[in-house]
């Protein structure tokens, strides 16, 4: 599946872009039932909210089936590989979930950055790809994006240990204020099977949510070959280190194996 030009447009211009509708029910259904089993499993790759809630969950495509052949999709591969003009492979693989009334802030950020200090990436030459797993409402915590942001390179940040579970390198109150005041602030929302994809610079957060809905998130972090890092800090399963380009497959092979071969991998 690649852009449009209206879409490669849209992306250049405002530093994201939105694909509705790009996974079916069935295959957002059998997803979320990974999740759900990824999410509840006791392991270390598994980090947790303040309050016992789970928040991230890394690297499950090592061991759930579902979760790795979604890393080998085309409809998430070929939009990255279109923008970069080579080869991708796999940064890091997560599961974000906001849990209903219970689910935390994620600061306002850029990723690159992060990538930069911890990880030793060389440029922004990676991005994170969301699927919706379930309905983002503007009410219960979407992800918020200040467009064009991306075109200032990247901000100066500061490690953030404290405010959540997960420590982040994050932008002060002074720097949002002006990105915002110059570009605004919007929230892509959508069902379920939505596709996000946004620029390693763009600045985003979003608020904690305090709804009955819960708001899941795959993020696959795919970076160019020749983006490769070079000193991590990190835990493998938060930043991997086989470095070996993505192969992407044919939609139809998730779609197949979300309607006959669930039952039979699990």
């Amino acid at each position: 599946m690649k852009l449009s030009p209206a879409q490669l447009a849209q992306f250049d211009d405002l530093g994201y872009v939105y694909l509705p509708e790009c996974f079916s029910p069935e295959e957002i259904a059998a997803i979320r039932r990974a999740s759900q089993d990824v999410l509840e499993q006791p392991r270390p790759e598994v980090w947790r909210e303040k309050d016992g809630s789970p928040r991230t969950a890394f690297a499950c495509q090592k061991y759930n089936e579902m979760c790795r052949r979604m890393v080998t999709d085309e409809r998430l591969v070929e939009p990255v590989e279109q923008l970069f003009g080579e080869s991708v492979y796999l940064h890091q693989f997560k599961i974000n979930a906001k849990a209903a009334f219970t689910g935390e802030v994620w600061q306002w950020h850029q990723d690159f950055p992060t990538w930069h200090k911890d990880d030793g990436m060389p440029d922004a030459r990676a991005m994170n790809i969301a699927v919706f797993l379930d309905d983002v409402m503007p009410i219960n915590g979407p992800l918020m994006l200040v467009p064009r942001s991306h075109r200032a390179g990247a901000l100066p940040s500061a490690h953030d240990t404290v405010t959540t579970s997960y420590p982040l390198w994050t932008l002060d109150k002074e720097t949002v204020t002006e990105m915002v005041e110059h570009n605004g602030i919007e929230t892509p929302v959508g069902k379920a099977g939505g596709v996000l994809m946004f620029h390693a610079n763009l600045v985003h957060g979003s608020a904690g949510n305090i709804t009955p809905y819960s708001r899941r998130i795959a993020y696959l972090t795919l970076s160019a070959v020749s983006n490769a890092i070079t000193k991590p800090t990190r835990p493998d399963f938060i930043a991997h280190r086989d470095f070996t380009p993505v192969k992407k497959v044919a939609a139809k092979e998730l779609a197949d194996f979300a309607k006959n071969g669930e039952a039979v991998a699990a």
